[in-house]
């Protein structure tokens, strides 16, 4: 993938939220101006088109040369191909919006428009953590290398990304990676989402703890207890947690059979990683029970978790041999371990997001789109 670390072509940015737009532009993969707020204006069409069109302007207005594209996440559901806006939940003004159109038409700009899952994948796909296992792994003198990348975001939702060779897939309708419609491997009437996110860590902890639901300190907190560097139900926050990356185990092995890649793992709860990535990779490495008693893997690939030194040591060597060629005289380097990883974001998710702006605006550049 072309990192474009050194590319100087600016791309206008925005982080389209419910309550507030946040404009940037980047250049090179980073921010080149202060970033602008403003209200969104969720119910007001009109007044947040206004609001919109007058953040990219003042942020073109401190740009040291012309921009070439405008490029950004907004919530779905969405036809994002087309940058048409179908009806986001927190910005309910935009029903069957044509936000991209409209913007190309106001600053002669291609517009480019996805999902902040997908980007949050490609960020991390371009500058994050898909190249720098690669780099490890040629340091290691490994000849594997991996192409596929799987991102989930855990936090107020359960978000989702796949880029596969370098490019982000979004499918036919603009919904590829959403995980958090998978089903919840404990309650088979609700999704994956209310077992792996922020509400579910408060809940599982709130009934281990015998409080009620309302009364459930924040994640953060959770955490700190689980570590043993607060004060509350330890057992309860470790199991809030457990459960959680069982969920999201569970969740990202279903994923994993059809994209066979790497996964990183980003959003507002990844900082809580020690307490749940053992238990997503424990999940990852489970079994099946066949007719016969027989148990067989869950998932073809070993799993392991890229945060724990010890079996990144393992992953990093593999099980590298040299074969010899049939009929031939020549001898080639293979590593027989077939593996995945998880590892946390090296970006952070917001900073992997924008990046994945900018690099699919580029890239679709490249492509004459």
């Amino acid at each position: 993938m072309r990192k474009h670390s050194n590319d100087q072509r600016i791309v206008l940015t925005l982080d389209a939220g419910g309550t507030n737009f946040v404009f940037s532009a980047m250049q090179a993969n980073h921010p080149i101006v202060e970033s602008l707020t403003l209200p969104a204006s969720a119910g007001d069409l009109d007044q947040s088109l206004s609001t919109m069109v007058n953040g990219f302007r003042r942020v073109q207005a401190q740009l040291p040369a012309p921009a070439v594209a405008i490029s950004f996440a907004f919530p779905a559901p969405a036809d994002y191909f087309n940058g048409i806006i179908v009806g986001p939940r927190n910005l309910p003004a935009y029903r069957n919006v044509a936000l991209g159109p409209m913007l190309e038409d106001t600053f002669g700009l291609p517009t480019f428009i996805n999902n902040d899952g997908d980007l949050f994948a490609y960020g991390e796909a371009t500058v994050g953590l898909l190249p720098h296992v690669n780099g490890l792994l040629e340091a290691a003198g490994s000849p594997k290398r991996f192409r596929n990348l799987l991102g989930v975001t855990l936090g107020t939702g359960l978000g989702g990304g796949i880029v596969r060779d370098g490019e982000l897939f979004t499918g036919d309708n603009s919904v590829a990676g959403e995980m958090w419609l998978v089903r919840h491997k404990f309650e088979r009437d609700t999704n994956a989402e209310e077992g792996a996110s922020i509400r579910a860590v408060r809940r599982v902890y709130a009934e281990k703890a015998g409080l009620r639901g309302e009364d459930a300190p924040e994640p953060k907190v959770i955490y700190e207890i689980a570590e043993g560097l607060a004060g509350g139900d330890r057992a309860a926050a470790q199991e809030a947690f457990r459960r959680m990356g069982e969920v999201a185990g569970d969740t990202i092995a279903l994923a994993l059979t059809l994209i066979d890649g790497l996964v990183v793992i980003g959003g507002g709860i990844s900082g809580a990683h020690r307490q749940f990535l053992p238990a997503i990779v424990g999940e990852m490495n489970s079994t099946y029970l066949a007719p016969n008693g027989e148990r067989f893997r869950r998932l073809i690939p070993r799993a392991f978790n890229l945060e724990d030194p010890a079996q990144l040591e393992t992953f990093l060597k593999g099980e590298t041999r040299e074969l010899a060629v049939p009929r031939s005289s020549r001898r080639i380097r293979f590593d027989g371990l077939q593996r995945t990883g998880v590892g946390i974001s090296r970006l952070g998710t917001s900073e992997a997001t924008a990046i994945g702006a900018y690099s699919f605006a580029l890239n679709r550049l490249r492509k004459g789109a």
